[in-house]
């Protein structure tokens, strides 16, 4: 006799449901990137940011959540740990992007002080972070002083000039020329201080200039005042180092570099001197952190 084996399919064992996202997941989500809107906050000082980051880490759902708050509110997430908090920059979309053009209006009504902004902006970050490695290294802290940064533009305005000369190039263009190729040569002529009669700095001078940018990186936690010697002394936060990471790759910033002017300093105007590189012209549009339009 033959017994007779009943088979039945085996129970599908069910997939474990992700818990739903509830409110309170939400707002906790857009706590964090509330907190990343706040530059100056660091989360060793504030027990619910830190909290929330530990969160973001540890638990990859809410991770999840908080990347798609920031890119629902055109922000882009550059990291989230205890030394940057949640660094966070505007897409060239949001509502909370800073344009090139909006910052210098606010400063003057002189269309070409557009360019000398963004020229300040970007001799700023090359000066802090002078070599690739610098950028790479998480401990690093550059360093950056007012007359530090003028007196490096002036550098960099010689040797660009030295390289229009010796290719017969226009060395006298319109003042209102387009572009960072014409803004070395307004910021050449242009003031170093033009001290007010109280002996006040002016803002359109170049040293007032560089520090209307230090004192914009300052308020945007990218940068910390250490001192009142050279115009004013400054120290990278992580916050910066993402920032120009994120943007080193611009061609404005490359070329700068490749004029050899920028040593590894303490942020005193100290300057390299020039060597035989080939000397590469700026290009627009490079003002940082800015977008151009």
């Amino acid at each position: 006799m033959t017994e007779h084996v009943e088979w039945s399919e085996p129970e599908a064992v069910a997939a474990p449901a992700s818990a739903a996202v509830t409110p309170a997941d939400a707002a906790d989500a857009a706590r964090l990137v509330a907190f990343g809107l706040q530059p100056k906050l660091q989360p060793a000082r504030d027990q619910e940011y830190a909290d929330l980051l530990r969160r973001y880490r540890e638990d990859p759902p809410f991770a999840r959540l908080a990347d798609a708050v920031a890119t629902g509110l055109g922000l882009i997430v550059l990291e989230v740990s205890p030394r940057a908090g949640m660094a966070v920059t505007a897409a060239e979309d949001s509502v909370f992007a800073v344009r090139m053009g909006d910052y210098a209006r606010r400063t003057s009504a002189d269309g070409g002080d557009r360019f000398l902004h963004g020229l300040a902006h970007l001799a700023v970050a090359a000066m802090a972070f002078p070599r690739p490695e610098d950028l790479a290294d998480d401990g690093y802290i550059g360093r950056v002083t007012v007359n530090g940064v003028d007196a490096f533009v002036r550098q960099a305005c010689n040797r660009l000039e030295q390289r229009a000369a010796e290719q017969g190039e226009n060395t006298d263009p319109a003042s209102d020329a387009p572009g960072l190729e014409a803004a070395w040569r307004i910021w050449a002529r242009r003031s170093a201080t033009g001290a007010t009669k109280d002996a006040r700095r002016l803002a359109g001078s170049t040293t007032g200039i560089v520090a209307k940018a230090v004192t914009f990186l300052t308020d945007s936690g990218f940068l910390q005042r250490t001192g009142d010697d050279n115009g004013g002394t400054y120290r990278t936060t992580a916050r910066y180092q993402l920032q120009v990471r994120d943007l080193a790759g611009s061609a404005a910033m490359a070329e700068l570099l490749e004029l050899g002017v920028v040593p590894v300093t303490d942020g005193t105007p100290t300057l390299l001197p020039p060597d035989d590189a080939d000397d590469l012209e700026l290009v627009a549009d490079a003002g940082l952190p800015f977008h151009s339009a």
